[in-house]
């Protein structure tokens, strides 16, 4: 095995993984697992996962069609395509599992059971599986059997109702977290496994749902709750602890800016040339500023709309003040931070040609960032990996 000196080190390089992925947390999930270097095979149904046809898709001369949603997600895989329910290529997917290291699969529970490939028949016949099942709320829910979608994991979590405006109408947030947050938890926790002393000896079957791991990530939220019996509620870009914590509007568009303790607010009042509200009683302390927080910001946002978010953001950081401005995805992706961070890299991809894409976000030292395999086009690695892995 590399060294982790060698730049083409991957710390799962040599694991072998099948993904049963649809749609974002199954086949992120397994990204992240590629990306770190292990052999993932995606088995699709004849019709593709489907996100295959999710816009938005581009196309060539001879009529071919890809999807870019679908290339932000399936990078470093082979794709295998079977019908389950046929029962020799049922057979076919039946030997890959039996000699992978790994299943991550977001099928709803019990449907690789119907179909002789779940855990309980695998681990019978493979005792040192590491078997990730995603869902929308586990397997030992009430509400098992129920499908999920994001929106619906984020209503039922909580996190909607302290997103948006204090009395607004519900609003979720503009990425998938459920999704991204869940597949994450999936990887990190397969990856341990794979590493664990008993890797390869003894199988795990990891139950991984997304309403529980959406609520997991709202610590903070929940222990307000626990600490004071009162539900938090949605403050906007606010802060239930800390003020000036938000976005403020300045002349041309909006910033936030972060202050999180005495130190930056005295530093807010000099980048702001406001020195008298340091004087000013409702701002003494922060649980003061917290306590004043909407009139804070209406006296602050009379200094802020009188010069552009630019200036503000280059004047509170020579303060010392966290700041930033609110961007645009386009205006994200041209900044020279996701250049100079290694996160911006390119592709090739089927029918798109060279595409932008973003790289895994975590640098390990003296190795470089993999992306070894394009996107796959439907089942082009059947025949290959059927062979490869029976030997």
């Amino acid at each position: 095995m590399k060294s982790a000196d060698t730049p083409d080190y991957l710390p799962l390089k040599g694991k072998r993984v099948v993904e049963f992925g649809h749609v974002a947390a199954g086949p992120f999930a397994g990204m992240l697992l590629a990306d770190l270097g292990a052999d993932v095979v995606k088995v699709e149904p004849p019709a593709g996962d489907q996100m295959r046809n999710w816009p938005p898709i581009g196309s060539d001369e001879h009529g071919d069609r890809f999807s870019y949603n679908f290339t932000s997600l399936n990078r470093n895989k082979r794709s295998v395509v079977a019908d389950l329910k046929d029962p020799e290529q049922n057979a076919m997917v039946r030997r890959l599992m039996l000699s992978a290291d790994a299943v991550v699969q977001n099928y709803r529970p019990g449907v690789l059971d119907r179909l002789g490939l779940g855990y309980e028949s695998i681990e019978a016949e493979h005792r040192g599986v590491v078997f990730c099942s995603i869902s929308g709320y586990g397997l030992t829910s009430p509400y098992r059997d129920r499908g999920a979608f994001d929106v619906v994991i984020q209503g039922m979590s909580g996190l909607m109702s302290v997103t948006g405006a204090d009395g607004g109408e519900p609003v979720k947030s503009g990425v998938p977290v459920a999704d991204f947050i869940t597949g994450l938890y999936a990887a990190m926790t397969v990856s341990a496994l794979l590493a664990a002393p008993d890797a390869g000896t003894r199988s795990h079957h990891v139950d991984v749902p997304m309403l529980d791991c959406l609520l997991a990530t709202s610590a903070l939220q929940v222990s307000e709750f626990w600490g004071t019996g009162r539900a938090p509620k949605a403050l906007g870009s606010a802060h239930p602890r800390n003020a000036p914590y938000q976005a403020f509007r300045a002349s041309d568009r909006w910033f936030t800016l972060a202050a999180g303790n005495d130190r930056l607010w005295h530093a807010v009042c000099a980048a702001a040339e406001r020195p008298e509200l340091l004087d000013d009683p409702r701002f003494a302390s922060q649980a003061d500023r917290v306590a004043h927080q909407t009139v804070l910001a209406g006296l602050l946002e009379e200094t802020f709309t009188t010069r552009t978010a630019d200036h503000w953001v280059k004047v509170l950081s020579t303060h010392g003040v966290p700041c930033g401005p609110i961007n645009t995805f386009a205006e994200i992706l041209a900044d020279p931070h996701v250049v100079q961070t290694g996160l911006l890299t390119t592709v090739e991809v089927p029918v798109l040609g060279e595409v932008s894409d973003l790289a895994f976000p975590a640098r390990i030292s003296n190795a470089a960032p993999h992306t070894s395999r394009r996107p796959p086009r439907l089942g082009e690695h059947t025949t290959e990996v059927a062979v490869e892995w029976a030997s």
